[in-house]
């Protein structure tokens, strides 16, 4: 994209006057960010990291998902496959204060391995947030492959182009580094809101542009409040923002939030009694689980109590919304053996799930929100948990089993959901392309 107004056209001469990422960033980036690995490969174990290769001391040493090697000492993690080529690709960035601006400047690295042989790295930076003081942000970055199926895949080769303001929704501009260079550089404005060193999890441009304009960011990060920053901030639902009298009684009073989204949905519940969420008796509950439980359930039967009649014909209305909304997955299901995971392709499945399982799947109105799509998991027809993904993140917002505990099977459960997530997000590009087609018709 060609520069065009003067804010452009100051970045992007700003950009070409920055010093470039060093050798010892880069040492410090091989060193640091990634893993060390180990490939078992006719009866040798080879060490990707230092060429090293030994026999193993036993045979039980080769089904070990982590070992040591004997001459770095590093800890291995075990390939699952042998080839001849291994690769290994992460983020990391580095911070810089220049010309009034904050900088984040993201670095893709590769690591390219090979047996007996030492590993090879390249590094190229592919992207740059420049923040101004009042949290406004403008993105350089290089071109990606647009036939990919994958968001990031950079192409190397072309130049860093100022990206327009509506860059902020690319999922390219939320790539969080795996970890940021420790030598930070940062604006005073940002030391003042109370940033100091730690990013705790969050993406760097995301933290700076949020304590630089939002004073909830940036009252939770003063308030040591880490859990919730990171939540509010990579959460695709501010429901803090809505809850945030509650969050105040809690930060007064010294809460400690165990889960948050039990603890948001507990909220959904007490202002849905209409009850005082400046009650520290209220919003700081001393067994959370139990007091969410407590109310799930009264709730539920004061709805099949007196609003029995009013809930089957608010579940027809919802029918043909939910099935509008969700055409492209309805059917949609994932077995492994004896367990299936499957959308519920209906409300009044929602109804059904949440009163086996013992949650507010059906309570809280899932069933509306657009950006979830909402599944079960179930051996023999029994609902075992209820899973959540975001339809825009493509990622696992929670998935719970009985009163919101984890089963047995939870793992196993992510793990089909994980494997499958490409299987969805092509229904969803199915859907959203036949809904242009409809708008152009």
């Amino acid at each position: 994209m060609i520069p065009k107004t003067a804010i452009e056209k100051e970045i992007s001469a700003l950009s070409a006057e920055l010093s470039p990422i060093t050798a010892k960033m880069h040492n410090w980036a091989e060193q640091n960010i990634f893993l060390k690995w180990a490939v078992l490969s006719r009866g040798k174990f080879h060490c990707l990291d230092c060429a090293h290769s030994w026999k193993p001391d036993s045979e039980s040493q080769s089904c070990q998902k982590y070992i040591a090697c004997t001459a770095c000492q590093g800890r291995l993690k075990m390939h699952q496959h042998n080839q001849v080529h291994f690769k290994e690709i992460e983020y990391f960035a580095t911070t810089d204060a220049f010309r009034g601006y904050q900088v984040v400047r993201i670095i893709c690295s590769h690591k390219n391995m090979k047996k007996n042989v030492l590993p090879d790295y390249s590094h190229t930076e592919v992207m740059q947030h420049w923040i101004n003081p009042k949290g406004e942000v403008r993105t350089i970055s290089r071109s990606t492959n647009v036939f990919s199926q994958a968001y990031d895949a950079w192409k190397y080769y072309s130049p860093l182009e100022i990206r327009p303001k509506n860059f902020q929704e690319s999922p390219k501009y939320r790539i969080n580094p795996y970890k940021v260079y420790p030598n930070l550089k940062v604006i005073p404005l940002l030391k003042r809101n109370g940033f100091k060193t730690s990013m705790h999890g969050i993406a760097p441009q995301i933290l700076f542009t949020a304590l630089l304009k939002d004073p909830i960011a940036e009252t939770l990060l003063k308030s040591a409040q880490n859990c919730l920053l990171k939540h509010y901030l990579a959460s695709h639902e501010q429901h803090l923002r809505e809850n945030w009298q509650a969050v105040k009684t809690c930060l007064k009073h010294g809460y400690k939030i165990q889960d948050i989204k039990i603890w948001e949905d507990y909220i959904t519940l007490l202002r849905w009694f209409k009850k005082d969420l400046s009650s520290p008796a209220l919003a700081c509950p001393e067994n959370l689980d139990e007091a969410h439980d407590r109310l799930v359930a009264k709730k539920m039967e004061i709805q099949r109590r007196k609003h029995l009649a009013q809930m089957r014909a608010e579940i027809q209305q919802a029918e043909p919304i939910y099935e509008n909304d969700k055409k492209q997955f309805l059917g949609l299901s994932f077995t492994d053996k004896d367990l299936t995971v499957k959308v519920l392709d209906r409300v009044q499945d929602f109804l059904e799930e949440g009163d086996t399982l013992n949650h507010c799947v059906f309570t809280n109105e899932y069933y509306k929100k657009k950006d979830s799509l909402i599944l079960s998991a179930q051996i023999e027809n029994r609902p075992i948990e209820t899973i959540e993904i975001s339809l825009s993140k493509m990622e696992i917002i929670q998935c719970r089993g009985n009163r919101n505990k984890a089963t047995k099977h939870h793992n196993r459960i992510l793990g089909i959901i994980r494997r499958n997530l490409p299987e969805i997000a092509k229904r969803l590009k199915k859907q959203e392309k036949q809904e242009k087609q409809t708008a152009i018709a």
